[in-house]
């Protein structure tokens, strides 16, 4: 199966290598999450290998790179099932909280959910087990505390993942057993996202349960923790409801019923002038052009109403549009769950319709496909 062609990386990230056909990406982010956790480390390095001095937060920093590798082979096999069921996979993310597999499309069916999902939990157990293993036998000293810290990081990544409610695994596990039971995938997914709703809730009170449990009293960073693991649980969950809602209520809908009129200008063209053209036309929607004619903007509406009137005829067109990036193009006949997809994978305010011959037929906007949401998609 040939692969599809790749999407610029997201800003912020390196590729690190490659691994079934997939890019490996790095957040910048993850530097800070590996800091952090040489400084967690340290004291346990030290306290191993007295005398080591500053070199355990090196040592530290190296645990952070073991961890993540097992986090890497986490996705990986998340990468290789979705592949082995014939998906495309974009590309593997390793970020502060972990890591995040890209597939291209949604899940057929409810076992190809199943299998997806359940792999990865799986593969971090199986490795916490191993180390668990190794650690038995493995003498004291900064191995010992590689071993252990692996054994119980990747038994706590599996067993946590496992916990049913989107956006972690165990979510579209669950999502998977609705989809099978009720026949339909966007009821799965509500279900599975109610779930994440009420894990983001347990995760941001998590602290004060503990305290309550264990009579220590939590940190500031317990709580810091304790609130971007909630949010982050809580806008996947609520992201992935947003889109079944949607995917159900745009079965039919076609993109060029929805284009607005569209009127390409230069783009060192005054604000002013070009909204005069554009109102003269009739058109909804402006676009930059080169001076051969191509399209390298969509002017955002927002931002051209942020503008004031009177500044208008002294700021160029291009200064209020969004660079069309292939995301950004899409089939003028892209319809239903295809289009579904499109938008939600890439999520932006506009975007512009092509023909197959590449022309521009008009311009999208998500405001107007929302307008159709309410309207029941007519």
């Amino acid at each position: 199966m040939p692969d599809s062609p790749r999407r610029p990386r997201p800003a912020g990230t390196f590729k690190i290598g490659t691994i079934a056909g997939s890019d490996v990406l790095v957040s910048s982010s993850w530097f800070l999450v590996a800091g952090l956790i040489a400084v967690i480390v340290a004291p346990r390095i030290e306290q191993s290998s007295p005398g080591i001095g500053s070199l355990k937060y090196v040592a530290g920093f190296a645990f952070a790179v073991i961890l993540y590798l097992s986090v890497l082979l986490h996705e990986a096999s998340h990468a290789v099932m979705a592949r082995r069921l014939g998906f495309q996979v974009g590309s593997i993310t390793l970020h502060f909280l972990g890591g995040m597999t890209s597939i291209e499309r949604e899940a057929r069916k409810p076992r190809e959910e199943f299998l997806i999902a359940v792999v990865g939990p799986l593969t971090s157990i199986a490795v916490g087990v191993v180390a668990l293993g190794l650690w038995f036998v493995t003498p004291e000293g900064l191995l010992l505390v590689a071993v252990e810290g692996l054994a119980g990081a990747n038994l706590l990544v599996g067993l946590l993942n496992l916990v049913p409610g989107l956006p972690l695994d165990g979510g579209r596990v669950l999502k998977s057993a609705v989809w099978q039971v009720s026949g339909n995938v966007h009821r799965g997914t509500i279900v599975a996202g109610w779930a994440g709703r009420a894990t983001a809730v347990a995760a941001m009170l998590w602290p004060v349960a503990q305290s309550r449990a264990t009579g220590v009293e939590p940190t500031v960073l317990d709580f810091l923790l304790a609130f971007v693991v909630a949010a982050f649980l809580w806008s996947g969950a609520t992201a992935a409801m947003s889109s079944a809602r949607l995917r159900s209520r745009l079965p039919h809908l076609i993109a060029r019923q929805l284009a607005r009129r569209t009127l390409a200008v230069p783009g060192d063209l005054p604000i002013a002038e070009a909204v005069r053209r554009a109102q003269e036309a009739q058109a909804g929607s402006l676009i930059t052009v080169t001076s051969s004619g191509v399209p390298v903007g969509i002017v955002s509406e927002a931002a051209l109403e942020a503008t004031p009137e009177e500044r208008r005829p002294w700021v160029a067109t291009s200064a209020v549009a969004r660079s069309i990036d292939d995301d950004l193009r899409l089939p003028a006949g892209i319809a239903g769950e295809e289009l579904v997809t499109a938008i939600t994978s890439y999520p932006a305010a506009e975007y512009l319709l092509v023909e197959d011959d590449g022309s521009v037929f008009g311009v999208l906007t998500t405001a107007d496909v929302d307008r159709a949401f309410q309207q029941g998609g007519h």
